[in-house]
C-alpha cells in the first residue's frame, strides 16, 4: 500500500494531468499557418531550451498548461510568436514536490534579454525582454497579455508568490513582456 501510495504521489509530481479542454468559439480564434506554430522556445540566459506544447482552454475557462514541468505552453487560438499581437507562452515554476519547473528562474530575466522561438517551418524569431510585473492570480489584465492587434509580442507566463492551499494555486502570476527584435 505505501509503495502504491508513493508511486502514484511521484508520478503526480512529475506529471501533470493535461487539463480538460473546452472548445473556443471560432470567433475568438485567431488563423495562423501551422508552419508557423512554435516548437522551441530558447532563453540563453536561463539556459531553457523547452519544447513547445500547444494548449487552449481548460474548463474553469483559463488558458491550459503544458502537460509536464519541463515543457511551455503556447496559446494556441491566440497569436502565433512574431505575429502581430501578443504571442502567450505559460510554463510551471514548479512541481508537487516543489523541484524546479521550467519557468522557476524566470524572474531572472533582465530588460534586453532575448528569447528565442522556433517555429514548425525551422525558423526562429527572436524577442527582447522589455519589462515584468507580478499580478495577482485572480486580477491578470488578460486584455494586456492576450492582446491580438498591435506590433509582435511574446509574453510569458507563470505562477509566483505564495502557495494558496485553498485555491489550489499560487497567489500572483508573473508575466514577462517582449517584442520582436529587429
Amino acid at each position: 500500500c505505501a509503495v502504491a501510495i508513493f508511486t502514484t504521489t511521484i508520478v503526480r509530481a512529475f506529471f501533470y494531468s493535461p487539463d480538460t479542454e473546452i472548445t473556443v468559439p471560432p470567433d475568438e480564434v485567431v488563423a495562423s499557418n501551422p508552419q508557423h506554430h512554435p516548437v522551441r522556445l530558447i532563453v540563453p540566459s536561463l539556459g531553457i531550451d523547452a519544447n513547445v506544447q500547444d494548449v487552449g482552454v481548460n474548463t474553469a475557462g483559463n488558458m491550459g498548461v503544458p502537460s509536464n514541468f519541463t515543457d511551455v505552453g503556447w496559446y494556441k487560438y491566440g497569436v502565433v510568436p512574431g505575429g502581430a499581437g501578443s504571442s502567450v507562452i505559460a510554463g510551471h515554476v514548479d512541481n508537487g514536490l516543489g523541484l524546479a519547473g521550467v519557468f522557476k528562474r524566470l524572474d531572472e530575466l533582465e530588460t534586453g534579454d532575448e528569447i528565442i522561438v522556433e517555429r514548425r517551418d525551422g525558423t526562429q524569431r527572436t524577442f527582447v525582454v522589455t519589462g515584468k510585473r507580478l499580478y495577482p492570480y485572480d486580477a491578470v489584465p488578460t486584455e494586456i497579455i492576450f492582446n491580438p492587434s498591435g506590433s509582435a509580442r511574446l509574453n510569458l507566463i507563470t505562477c509566483g508568490g505564495s502557495w494558496v492551499k485553498s485555491a489550489k494555486t499560487y497567489d500572483q502570476r508573473l508575466v514577462v513582456f517582449t517584442t520582436l527584435s529587429g
